[in-house]
Order: structure tokens, then C-alpha cells, then sequence
């Protein structure tokens, strides 16, 4: 167990020894501890030792810059040049809900970036101002057609936050079976997979972990989970890119720390108000939401606080090895190549660490 704020500053002490300047180490530690106060442990700090090592491999450019590349006023788009991609898609998220509440939309890109954890995180900055928020991105190609062997998409994520008076919903979930980091919680546990998330390299269901993280997963809802993925692909990998899912590095594959992502993300973001016939659309939203939880339904991320906002001591489930891990990597020299990553630590599998098997991507799981 362990504190938010004193995690934060692990996770930011680490970034910074990796040579990741203060502001973008401060909010990528920020982004990283609120996942695993939104229960999204897989998404949180359990994968910084991996952009840790590949900082220090060179697949992450420790000094990237966000460079405007377009700018139309309603749409915006960066390079990242291969940077974490969580500072840098908070970044545009800010920018984006700002032309917002000038113009009624915004559009903004992030190509050239790498992993940036859990999309929720994304919709904060619109919520903060009553602005509804669609984000979408990509990864490495993990998920095969209904039938196929073959990885083409990524676990094609998509999350929307929806702004309600006096709260909100944050949908977030990947268009997978499951979330790869609920595979990889699952290998550090030692606990098998239910049933149907996952295919081995031969396309072999699988409840092994280990052999889920080497093969493939199963698209959410057969075929109409494949096809929304395919959507997801085609926004974030093809529109943004410069990368597909098929040539995205794995960050679970440490044979390659050294070569960038490429990751594209896409998010838009919506004034409610230019889009209400009647002046109504609010009480409409509360009265939706509060109907889904009156018949029993679950509010997806209602009960989520948003980044920034939670407080400094609130307690933590992190394992122990994993928090030394992190503070090993603080006292890392960053002119030197090797890491605490490399000799095991929280690699898929490796022991002591405890992330729990509910911990992962799909927010109709994680209030």
C-alpha cells in the first residue's frame, strides 16, 4: 500500500532519471497513479518499468517535443516524435477543449506518439468544462478476424466522456475480448484466463496467459467487435498514423525497446450546447443516466474522480516490489543503457507482483 502523491513522486522521480523533462514527467506520474485510483492497475504503474526500459532503449525519445504541424483553429494536428504518450495526449486534450468552448468542436491529433495507458484519462479535460469528449487510438496488432490466425488490429481502444450536471460518464473500454494489460495482469499473477478471451500463436484458444500474451485476442462481439475495431484502425492508425497496428512495437516485447511505436491517437471534442434543439439537453443526460441506475444498470465511470482532483493520501494497491522497482529506476543514471526491467522485475509472469485479474481496460467492469 502505499500513498498517491508519494507514488506520483516514484513515478515521477523514475521518468525524470530516465531523462524526461519535469512538466511531461510530472503529468505522465500523475496519469499513471490515477488509473490505478480508477482501478485500471493494468494501465497504471505496472507499465512503467516497460517505458522505462524503452526510454532508456531509445524506442521513447525522453526529450520529444509536441510540434503543430497543422492548425485550422477547429483542428489540430501534432507530431509527436516519439514521445510518452500520455503527457502529449493530455496536452492536445487540454488545447482541443479550450478551441471548444470557442468554436463548439475541436479536432486534434497526436501521430508519431507511444502508449498512453487509459483513454478515459483523455475525456478530463472536456468534462472539467462541460464538454463531451470521443477519444481513440491504436497499438501493436493483437487481435485477428472471427476465425483468423493472423494479428491485424490492435485492442483498438475507444473511450467518450459525457458530461452531466453535477457529474458524468466515461465509457472506456477496448474493442478486444479484454484489454492486453488484463492478459498481462494475469501472466504476473499466475492465474488462468476465462474462457474465450484469447488465442494462442497458432490460434489455439488459450486460458495461459503466457501463450495469450504470444498469440492473440478475441475481437469483443465476434464480428461487430471486429468491425468496430476496424473503424478505431482506420481513425487512429491510417488517418493519424504513421503507423498500422501490424507495424506498432510490442512494449510487452523487450527484443523491441529500441524501435519507436509510431502510435497515432485522434480525439474530438463537443460542445453540447451547439447541438441542443431545445435547451433541454442537459436534464435529458441527467434524466439518461439517472434512469440507467434506477433499473439497475451501471453508470460507466460515474464514481471516477478526475485527474488532479484526488486526494494526495489516498491509499494505494501497489505491490511492494513493484513500488522498489520504480525507485530503483530513481536512481538510475540515465547515460546508462541497462535497466531494472532487464533482469525481470515486472515483466508478464515474473513473481511478487499482484495487479489484480479485474484490473484492466474495460470500464463496464471498473466503476
Amino acid at each position: 500500500m502505499i500513498a498517491l502523491a508519494a507514488a506520483r513522486a516514484v513515478a515521477s522521480r523514475a521518468l525524470r532519471a530516465a531523462g524526461v523533462p519535469a512538466e511531461p514527467a510530472t503529468r505522465t506520474a500523475d496519469l499513471l497513479v490515477t488509473a490505478e485510483a480508477w482501478g485500471v492497475g493494468s494501465h497504471g504503474l505496472l507499465r512503467l518499468p516497460r517505458y522505462l526500459a524503452r526510454l532508456a532503449a531509445g524506442g521513447v525519445r525522453a526529450d520529444a517535443e509536441l510540434e503543430v504541424r497543422r492548425d485550422s483553429g477547429v483542428v489540430l494536428a501534432y507530431d509527436g516524435h516519439d514521445g510518452l504518450g500520455h503527457w502529449q495526449l493530455w496536452q492536445a486534450a487540454e488545447e482541443a477543449a479550450v478551441r471548444a468552448r470557442r468554436h463548439g468542436v475541436a479536432v486534434a491529433s497526436v501521430g508519431r506518439s507511444s502508449h498512453c495507458g487509459a483513454l478515459g484519462l483523455y475525456t478530463a479535460p472536456g468534462l472539467r468544462h462541460g464538454l463531451a469528449t470521443l477519444v481513440v487510438s491504436t497499438g501493436p496488432a493483437v487481435m485477428a478476424p472471427p476465425g483468423g490466425a493472423v494479428p491485424l488490429l490492435s485492442t483498438s481502444p475507444i473511450a467518450v466522456g459525457i458530461p452531466a450536471p453535477g457529474g458524468h460518464a466515461i465509457v472506456d473500454l477496448a474493442t478486444s475480448a479484454v484489454a492486453r494489460g488484463r492478459i498481462a495482469a494475469a501472466a504476473r499473477s499466475g492465474r488462468p484466463l476465462p474462457e474465450g478471451w484469447a488465442v494462442d500463436s497458432a490460434g489455439v484458444p488459450t486460458t495461459d496467459p503466457a501463450a495469450a500474451l504470444g498469440g492473440m485476442l478475441a475481437p469483443l462481439g465476434g464480428a461487430k467487435g471486429f468491425a468496430l475495431a476496424v473503424a478505431v484502425e482506420a481513425l487512429a492508425g491510417a488517418v493519424v498514423g504513421p503507423n498500422l497496428a501490424v507495424d506498432v512495437a510490442d512494449i510487452f516485447d523487450p527484443a523491441r525497446d529500441a524501435e519507436p511505436q509510431g502510435i497515432g491517437h485522434l480525439l474530438v471534442v463537443i460542445d453540447p450546447g451547439v447541438l441542443d434543439v431545445d435547451g433541454a439537453g442537459p436534464d435529458r443526460i441527467a434524466r439518461l443516466l439517472t434512469t440507467v441506475a434506477e433499473v439497475g444498470g451501471h453508470v460507466p465511470g460515474a464514481a471516477r474522480i478526475l485527474p488532479g482532483e484526488l486526494p494526495d493520501d489516498l491509499p494505494l494497491e501497489v505491490p511492494d516490489t513493484l513500488v522498489d522497482e520504480l525507485r530503483s529506476w530513481g536512481e538510475h543514471d540515465p547515460s546508462v543503457p541497462a535497466g531494472p526491467s532487464s533482469a525481470g522485475g515486472t515483466e508478464p509472469g515474473a513473481a511478487g507482483a499482484s495487479t489484480p485479474l479485474s484490473s484492466g481496460h474495460d470500464d463496464a467492469l471498473h466503476p
